[in-house]
């Protein structure tokens, strides 16, 4: 299953990373060619995609390897902090276009001669979405999927991607079809998709930190593993729940509280039970850990 699911990050990828290499050529020539600033900031975050695609492709192969003696717990946080770097790429780049469509738009304030856009970013900008939204959906899928975080934000990369083109199709229309006055539309797009690029990059950021510092899992997640382990016949009550995430893993461990008079095996296999149980729910990769504590009468 490790290795389907390798491979099926590393196809998906490696079409994004085709799709954004294309675009990446098309909408910088196309940009300055056809005289839009949009486009060619556009291009600016096409190339952060290519970047987050290069990064997934390097650090899923690391996060697929098995534990060993340097990492006991396997490698599943390789994933997790190339998901974190791909969302300070995707931030980084959204403010970069937000102070570039500042300056820009300063500068038509002031006075500065806007160029009209050719029709040639007009027509690059429609395949960047369609492109780009087709390759959304792809991801997506194959992310949720393999319960990848980094294929997930890469997913949402390519969207930030299709929308911020969407706000660039509308810049450069505008400031094609509707008058001289109306070409401070072009840097005014890009300053309103970089604000979404950037809250997006958020989203992103935010979980993965709270991995890295070792944050819990969510509260109702922990009541499902209580109700879980609960329902094993022989285990009388639990505590000392922690829980964390690596990666696409979850690790569990806790005490579970079972008669007192139970054999060594016996007790060894309600806790077998309860732990086939917390990973057919959690997954085959969940790492967990069963103190067992005697309760006596």
């Amino acid at each position: 299953m490790t290795d389907q699911r390798e491979k099926s990050i590393y196809r998906i990828t490696l079409a994004g990373t085709a799709v954004n290499a294309v675009l990446i050529v098309l909408k910088f020539v196309a940009g300055t060619i056809g005289r839009s600033s949009a486009l060619v900031a556009d291009g600016v975050h096409s190339l952060s995609d290519f970047i987050s695609d290069i990064i997934v492709l390097v650090f899923i192969r690391i996060s697929g390897k098995p534990d060993d003696e340097g990492h006991e717990y396997g490698h599943g946080k390789y994933e997790t902090l190339a998901t974190l770097v791909i969302g300070i790429i995707l931030c980084t780049a959204g403010l970069a276009l937000f102070v570039n469509g500042i300056r820009l738009v300063a500068d038509c304030i002031a006075g500065a001669e806007v160029p009209r856009p050719h029709t040639l970013a007009l027509v690059i900008a429609i395949l960047s979405i369609a492109a780009k939204e087709i390759l959304y959906h792809y991801t997506i899928r194959e992310g949720l999927r393999w319960n990848s975080g980094a294929v997930i934000a890469n997913a949402w990369h390519h969207r930030s991607d299709a929308i911020s083109s969407v706000g660039t199709l509308a810049g450069v229309a505008g400031a094609m079809f509707m008058g001289e006055k109306w070409r401070i539309l072009d840097p005014l797009a890009a300053i309103m998709v970089s604000v979404f690029i950037i809250r997006a990059a958020i989203s992103i950021i935010k979980p993965n930190v709270q991995e890295l510092l070792e944050s819990s899992l969510p509260r109702e997640v922990r009541e499902e593993i209580k109700t879980t382990v609960m329902s094993v016949d022989g285990i009388k009550s639990m505590h000392r729940l922690r829980t964390r995430r690596i990666g696409s893993a979850v690790a569990i461990d806790l005490h579970a509280k079972m008669d007192g008079t139970l054999s060594l095996d016996e007790a060894h296999a309600i806790a077998t039970e309860a732990e086939h149980r917390l990973r057919d729910r959690f997954g085959r990769q969940t790492i967990i850990n069963i103190h067992m504590e005697p309760v006596r009468p």
